[in-house]
């Protein structure tokens, strides 16, 4: 197996330890959210979902985030193989 191949290989697994990690992450968060953001929409009158910072929109940025931080590890390797 060449370097190249092991450096993409090494790349790889990166990627699927950062999904892995981010999914329990989000997972953690979002039990952690439905335990006190429902005892705090009781007694404020709203729903979890309704207080700023959640939603489909925060996802979504995290999303990009984590896709931004993927393709900046490709393109840091990239370089390495033009030689």
């Amino acid at each position: 197996m060449g370097m190249k191949d092991q450096f993409q290989d090494k790349s790889e697994q990166w990627q699927q330890q950062a999904k892995q990690k981010a999914q329990e992450g989000r997972e953690q968060a979002q039990r952690g959210r439905q335990g006190q953001g429902e005892r705090q929409g009781e007694r404020q009158g709203e729903r979890p979902g309704q207080r700023q910072g959640q939603g489909p929109d925060r996802d979504r940025m995290r999303d990009e985030e984590s896709e931004r931080l993927q393709r900046e590890e490709q393109e840091r390797l990239d370089p390495d193989y033009d030689m």
